[in-house]
């Protein structure tokens, strides 16, 4: 047997069909080679040392058996960069393994022939041909190719080709190693059924749907009257019956497209997701998951954390709105208020005997049960909030400087709505000389000629949305909360096109008013800190 064909590790590397000699073994793929054309010797090639000396082996008899003598057909016919042996190499490939099989044909040609370059080289030579099958250069009598560049100069630029491949090869990066493909194992239970070799599932959609078809036959010549012209009633029931297979192959590639666009065969890593969210966000994010089929991977992430977030700030809005109805004025007392009505609520919920050995039990073992992931609106309202600091005089954010910033709070009325009594203060030390600066929280004072006015929940409905400064600016420019609050949104959004400063003219035109209770709303701004002057 002359013929080695001999797989290589690396795909697109020298490879090829290797020719030795059968009785010594020699290599001869680039050389001048005998071989034996009688049947009784299949692919018996001889090198012409052991051929001029007489050598043979096995069933071959040299003084009786006919023999051809085979060159080395390295010269160009169709292309300039392609020999004729390396077209015979292509179409004995593409004999063996098929059309579309790139991969295994390079590596049947050798030379560091690549895939696509083999791909790109059929196409253009063949299929694109004018003369399809055959290619452009097909006549016998047709050597201009062959004439124009020699057989030196073509063996040259492929021995140089080869040599500049082979060294980019030595010096390209090692390939990653290839993970693990998902198996249909036990331990892999979660996507049992499925072949990831061929993307295929065990139980695909409509699996009952090759058996309508299985047995369908289509001659040449069926279905249409000879006579007529027309389609036979037969050959439309067949056809209705090819597009209803059709329709469901559609629709289970479909859902392929679905399970691989939003990886959803990462099994563990989707509940390593679903068990960080609450319970109402799990429900939440099921309800959105028929979308994903109209939808990629990342335009789905990105609407159901939107719907997550949206639901996460509605009950942040409502817990805050229940807080400030029952006059709690702060986020700490509200959390504290929270804890209280749960001890409440599970107090009043009666205790079995069951209940009670379980609970007993677990304090024993010093167990407690895994508490439910914090939800969002519980982070929107946690009191550990960053503190924002007004701009110092120096233009030095009170956070950016030396030293911390802290807020102090005098103590409660004693009740437990955390409304205060006493003033509180933001304190940020600073490293200069002058020490710490302290600035107090504005407490609007009385104007000159102007009575105060008392507002309660009879005479302002809206009071329950104004601080307890904001309600004694109310009543010191005996202005109603509407109103100011709707002078609060304009001025606040005239200060963000500015940087967050603003001029005292400007704001006394957006309130609309005198100028003392447009300077006085001004000024509570600024001692507020949601302003600065410009």
């Amino acid at each position: 047997m002359g013929v080695i064909r001999k797989k290589t590790a690396v795909r697109g590397g020298e490879g090829g069909v290797k020719y030795h000699c059968d009785v010594c073994s020699a290599d001869i793929t680039s050389t001048v080679r005998i071989r034996c054309a009688h049947s009784a010797c299949s692919d018996y090639d001889l090198c012409v040392q052991c051929f001029a000396n007489g050598e043979s082996s096995a069933a071959h008899r040299p003084e009786s058996h006919p023999f051809r003598v085979i060159e080395q057909n390295s010269f160009p016919i169709f292309e300039r960069d392609w020999g004729a042996d390396e077209e015979l190499l292509l179409l004995e490939g593409a004999e063996i393994y098929g059309l579309g099989s790139w991969a295994d044909i390079a590596d049947h040609i050798g030379g560091f022939r690549h895939k696509d370059e083999v791909r790109d080289h059929y196409l253009r030579s063949y299929v694109d041909s004018s003369r399809f099958p055959l290619p452009e250069r097909c006549s016998p009598d047709d050597m201009a190719l062959a004439e124009e560049v020699g057989r030196e100069e073509f063996q040259a630029k492929k021995k140089r080709r080869i040599e500049e491949r082979k060294e980019a090869q030595k010096n390209a990066p090692a390939l990653q190693p290839k993970t693990k493909p998902t198996a249909s194992v036990p331990s892999c239970h979660e996507i049992q059924g499925y072949m990831p070799g061929r993307l295929e599932f065990e139980t695909e959609y409509a699996n009952e749907a090759e058996e309508a078809v299985q047995l369908m036959q289509f001659d040449p010549g069926d279905g249409t009257n000879p006579r007529t012209g027309e389609i036979d009633p037969e050959m439309e029931l067949k056809l209705t019956v090819m597009e209803i297979y059709n329709c469901r192959l559609t629709q289970r590639a479909e859902r392929k497209m679905v399970i691989f666009e939003h990886n959803l065969l990462d099994y563990r890593e989707n509940i390593k997701v679903e068990k960080k969210r609450t319970r109402e966000e799990r429900d939440l994010v099921n309800k959105t998951k028929p979308f994903a089929r109209v939808m990629n991977g990342p335009d789905y992430e990105s609407f159901a954390q939107g719907i997550v977030d949206e639901l996460n700030l509605r009950q942040a809005i409502a817990q805050l709105q229940e807080w400030r109805s029952l006059r709690i004025g702060d986020l700490r007392s509200g959390e504290r208020y929270e804890t209280e009505k749960a001890q409440r609520a599970a107090r009043a919920v009666p205790m079995g005997s069951m209940d009670r050995d379980r609970l007993a039990t677990s304090q024993r073992k010093g167990q407690s049960a895994a508490p439910e992931p914090p939800s969002g609106s519980a982070l929107l309202v946690a009191p550990e909030l960053p503190i924002r600091s007004a701009a110092s005089p120096n233009g030095i954010a009170g956070g950016d400087m030396n030293g911390g910033v802290k807020q102090e709070q005098a103590a409660t009325n004693g009740t437990s709505n955390g409304v205060t009594n006493g003033a509180s203060s933001i304190v940020v030390s600073g490293g200069g000389a002058a020490g710490p600066m302290t600035r107090q929280r504005a407490n609007p004072q009385p104007l000159s000629g102007v009575t105060p006015i008392s507002l309660t929940q009879d005479n302002a409905p809206d009071l329950h949305l104004l601080t307890p400064e904001e309600v004694k600016l109310c009543e010191v420019v005996r202005l109603q909360p509407k109103p100011y609050l709707m002078i609060k949104e304009q001025i606040l959004k005239e200060a963000m096109k500015g940087n967050g400063t603003l001029k005292k003219k400007q704001a006394r035109e957006i309130c609309r008013l005198d100028s003392q209770k447009g300077g006085r709303i001004f000024d509570f701004f600024i001692n507020s800190g949601w302003v600065g002057k410009a």
